[in-house]
């Protein structure tokens, strides 16, 4: 019925609907899991036999069971739930059919009677006038014309469409209940059950790996490091979540790919529990992936989907996560032991996160809580680098020498016109502040996170072979993804191209896909949109630079003294800010973009997709975080000239300089604030924010959309479908990966100069875990679970970062700190071997009646005492022949500083990759324990297979020695007859002979 409705609507343009008049209830059913067609004026009820609810029909409509995650039978489990928006259309409007008005040819017809839906098309008949009207509608009398606008139309194509794809899902085995459409609009559901038949064939498919009747004992660590390991658990016994435990933690299940034909294997107690309900719903959402309709581009649910057929299609979570009744779940278990800010103190039930969620989230709340727990050696080793800085302050030579005011080093104007003479004693605070990040501790920090970024890696990859052991992920497959909907509709249109041009000598068997020459529209738009988001940022740079020019020499024409003196912190601080708010809201931007660029580009499978999502949106919130810190370590004050001949840009502003003790403080500040400003605001302000302001949003949009009307068959109480719809739908760990991956690039890149950014990091994400946990706990609708033995490109990004924070490093200490010029001082310029006399040594003369007309200091009361000033560079003194040129202390500092960067980059690449090679991938216990799950697996196959086949030869010679029985009894029935019948011939013969003797 549906069928032939869908062809009369697709092929004709539907306009019309044609109904009985008496407003009957007609219904289509099927013996096993009928299907029903409802049409847009009546509300059928659901009349199924077996897999449909009847929703009319006695009890039926009783309230539904308290848990909410079972059909109201009460025994069947919901494992999928599939919900869409339905409408009926009010307005009717019957033609006059003699009406000589000409009607659209395209116009079709679908009669409903009797539970039938007859396809037509109204075929206009010719009349005299030449006029065309439309012929008598075929079928029985008493029935009302409904004329379908534009949008009923559209919905009755989406009622058809639900109704073959639903009548699809139940030929694949599944079961399912619907809800009756008791309203004008509203929201309906479409719960779905897999029984056990269809979720052991899907397994053996999917090829899952199930527990078998076999446990084997986890040979477990002897000698000191089992001693170790007693103390450790005592110790964090209070820290670790009261989650249900293995009973033997030293025995394991020997796991293996389902089989129906080797069911005997596997320890199935009960058919209703052997799968777990996060492997349920991945089976239920296989099957409804790969279930299509013949509808024009429809490859599955994610096409439907799309194109509104159906809203939302999600598994159900297990229950409330918090409420009154004693009946504890999972859900409930996850939020009491780790969803709770409360909770901060323990440890991650990685398991339950992994039974519950699936692998693939598993495995990130895994990475996250090592990353967690690796920042806390190197949080440590910050402080007390940054506690050496502040010890030391007060001996530190070059500080004293600078705040001492008997050196009287009268230095050189700021500006031009307005700025005076200064003396360097004034920037003693600054001179102190550089030196907490400016000390020789630093560089031995910057190697010790080298190495700890490359220990973090090597324990992770360890990590993550340890829980691919445990949750049995060592032999999983690459599985074959389905190609994605958005794929499949791009091929369709090249196949209905390509079949008007195609010539009889093409090869009609060589199987279609996309090419590089499908694809070269999308690549030219990623390369062209790319590089001009690159150079957007780099222009927002540009524009916080000219913000900071022109600032600093408004400030500077101030009459106030206040505002004179603080310029440099007024307009650091400002632009910072500037370049955070900036940095925010192209973040943004550059995630809609990156996802926008990647649809164009049509990948075949998810993974793919995902994995170039993650590279566009990687590479342009890179440059956008760290593009403004780039320009302070490395451009800021390498360009500015020198007195007499300084370098202008916009017509007369003087590039900006490095404050007297340097750029290392500067570039302090701007990490900090743009890295807090980034956790505080983005991470979490905006992850808990934005989910808030999106569910009220999608509220009030339901509440303004659907009419206030009562419906008679719904629970006063909302069911857990109903509560799980009101969630957030789930859009991938992308997110999450992401801003954790930039906060790795402000931990390692710049670390030299900020200790503190793993303590701050430590600290955000300590809360980080527990809001991510809360939100998929309680504020997303429950993911479809995803088998995953590594977190994929992320690892490739993190080890591309650790080798690239060695060279940043490298360059921050060699050029934008001290520590090369005061070591070179030290050891080559300073004659008793110590630091005294180095800001001297690094200051250069100038004369000051070279400086060029009209950038003199106006009003100057020090004008006439001062004939030489001072600034900050090597370069020769004007009584020289080679006046204000580069001297040769500039050029030995700077070959210093090239060697520098040459040995420090190979000393620490030697250090990662002699860790590397010290610290094996695979841990010693678990590629014993692998090697030893292969033998016992191997055993146990042909155990079971001896014990099969002895129990096939009991029976075979059972059913021999019945058989031998049997034909021995026939035998002997045999010979008794057959010696009766010679003891009767021999008694006549006897006879006869003995009277024949006689």
């Amino acid at each position: 019925m549906a069928k032939s409705a869908r062809y009369s609507l697709s092929s004709c343009n539907s306009k019309y609907l044609t109904v009985p008049q008496n407003r009957t209830s007609f219904r289509g059913s099927r013996i096993n899991g009928a299907f029903e067609a409802q049409s847009c004026t009546e509300s059928f009820s659901s009349s199924i036999i077996n897999n449909y609810l009847d929703g009319t029909q006695g009890g039926a409509v009783d309230k539904a069971p308290p848990s909410g995650m079972r059909f109201r039978d009460s025994k069947r489990k919901v494992d999928y739930v599939l919900a869409y928006h339905y409408r009926k259309c009010l307005a009717r409007h019957p033609p006059d059919v003699a009406s000589p008005k000409p009607t659209h040819r395209s116009a079709s017809l679908a009669l409903v009677s009797n539970g039938r839906t007859e396809k037509g098309c109204a075929e206009p008949q010719q009349q005299d006038g030449g006029q065309r009207v439309p012929q008598e509608q075929p079928g029985p009398p008493g029935i009302e014309v409904i004329e379908l606008g534009p949008l009923d139309a559209l919905e009755e194509k989406k009622r058809l469409q639900r109704e073959e794809y639903e009548r699809n899902l139940l030929e694949a085995g599944l079961e399912i209940e619907k809800d009756p459409e008791n309203k004008s609009q509203g929201l309906s559901f479409v719960r779905i059950h897999a029984p056990w038949q269809v979720l052991s064939r899907e397994a053996e498919l999917l090829k899952i790996k199930m527990p078998t009747k076999k446990m084997y004992e986890i040979t477990e660590e002897v000698g000191i490091l089992k001693t170790l390991n007693e103390i450790w658990c005592k110790l964090t016994e209070p820290l670790q979540p009261q989650v249900p435990q293995q009973e033997n933690t030293n025995m394991k299940s020997l796991s293996y790919p389902f089989s129906r034909e080797k069911i005997y294997l596997y320890n199935i107690k009960d058919k209703d529990t052997f799968f777990d309900n996060a492997t349920r719903s991945r089976i239920v959402r296989e099957i409804l992936k790969r279930t299509s309709t013949k509808a024009r581009n429809n490859m599955g649910i994610g096409t439907l989907i799309a194109n509104n057929v159906y809203d939302a299609a999600y598994p159900l979570h297990d229950g409330e996560y918090e409420g009154q009744n004693d009946d504890m779940n999972e859900r409930k278990l996850l939020y009491r032991e780790w969803a709770r800010y409360g909770a901060f103190y323990k440890f991650q039930p990685i398991d339950l996160i992994r039974k519950y969620f699936g692998e693939k989230i598993g495995l990130y709340f895994a990475w996250l809580g090592l990353y967690t727990e690796f920042l806390i050696p190197s949080s440590v080793v910050g402080i007390i680098v940054f506690l050496y800085g502040c010890i030391t302050i007060e001996s530190d030579i070059p500080s004293k020498e600078m705040c001492d005011q008997r050196n009287a080093f009268t230095m050189c104007p700021l500006c031009d016109k307005f700025c005076d003479y200064w003396n360097l004693s004034s920037a003693c605070a600054t001179a102190q502040a550089s030196h907490l990040f400016d000390n020789p501790a630093t560089v031995f920090f910057s190697i010790f996170m080298a190495l700890w970024a490359t220990m973090f890696l090597e324990q992770w990859k360890r990590l993550q072979m340890r829980l691919s052991y445990f949750w049995d992920l060592t032999g999983l497959e690459e599985e074959e993804e389905h190609p994605r909907p958005e794929y499949e509709t791009k091929l369709l249109e090249k196949k209905l191209k390509n079949k008007s041009i195609t010539t009889e000598n093409s090869n009609e068997n060589e199987k279609e896909k996309l090419t590089w020459s499908d694809r070269i529209p999308g690549y030219a738009a990623n390369f062209g949109l790319i590089l001009f988001m690159i150079m957007l940022t780099f222009s927002a740079v540009f524009g916080v630079i000219a913000y900071r020019i022109t600032t600093a020499a408004a400030l500077s024409f101030s009459t106030n003294e206040t505002t004179r003196s603080n310029v440099r912190v007024t307009v650091t601080a400002t632009a910072v800010i500037i370049n955070l708010v900036v940095i925010l809201i192209l973040d943004e931007i550059y995630g809609a973009v990156a996802k926008w660029l990647t649809e164009i580009e049509v990948p075949k499978t998810e993974k793919a997709f995902e994995e170039r999502l993650i590279l566009k949106a990687f590479l342009l919130k890179f440059v956008n975080s760290y593009a403004p810190i780039f320009y302070v370590a490395f451009f800021k004050g390498r360009f500015v000239g020198r007195p007499g001949h300084y370098v202008y840009v916009f017509d007369g502003y003087r590039m900006e300089e490095c404050a007297p003790g340097g750029c290392l403080m500067e570039l302090c500040i701007q990490l900090s604030i743009i890295m807090l400003g980034k956790q505080l605001i983005q991470n979490n302000l905006f992850e808990i924010g934005i989910p808030k302001l999106k569910k009220l949003f999608r509220k009030l949009k339901d509440e303004r959309t659907e009419p206030k009307e009562t419906d008679t068959n719904q629970s006063k109480d909302p069911q857990q479908w109903d509560l799980d719809y009101a969630l957030e739908p789930f859009t991938g760990l992308t997110p999450e990966y992401m801003e954790m991956i930039i906060q790795f690039g402000f931990v390692t890149l710049f670390v030299a100069s900020f200790p503190l950014a793993p303590l701050f990091a430590l600290l955000n994400n300590i809360i980080e875990v527990r809001l991510d946990a809360k939100k998929f706990v309680t504020e997303l609708r429950r993911p479809d679970t995803a088998r995953e033995k590594d977190i994929g490109i992320w690892y490739n990004i993190l080890s591309g970062i650790g080798k690239l924070s060695v060279i940043i490093n490298a360059f921050v200490i060699a050029i934008t700190s001290d520590f090369i010029p005061r070591l070179m001082y030290q050891y080559a310029y300073s004659q008793n071997g110590t630091m005294h006399g180095f800001i001297n040594h690094t200051l250069s003369y100038f004369n000051v009646s070279h400086l060029k007309a009209g950038t003199q200091p106006e009003n100057s009361p020090f004008a006439q005492d001062v004939l030489f000033c001072r600034f900050k560079d090597y370069r020769e003194p004007p009584w020289s022949q080679n006046q204000y040129e580069f001297s040769k202390q500039y050029w030995a500092v700077l070959s210093a500083r090239l060697a520098f960067v040459i040995l420090f980059q190979n000393l620490v690449m030697f250090l990662s990759v002699l860790v590397d090679w010290m610290i094996p991938d695979i841990p010693k216990d678990i590629s014993e324990q692998i090697k030893k799950e292969k033998t016992v697996l191997v055993d146990f196959f042909l155990k079971e297979e001896h014990e099969k086949l002895k129990l096939i030869e009991s029976f075979i010679a059972r059913d021999k020695q019945k058989h031998k029985s049997g034909t021995k009894g026939k035998r002997i029935r045999a010979a008794s007859s057959c010696q009766f019948n010679r003891s009767q011939k021999g008694s006549f013969a006897s006879f006869s002979s003995q009277h024949t003797e006689v």
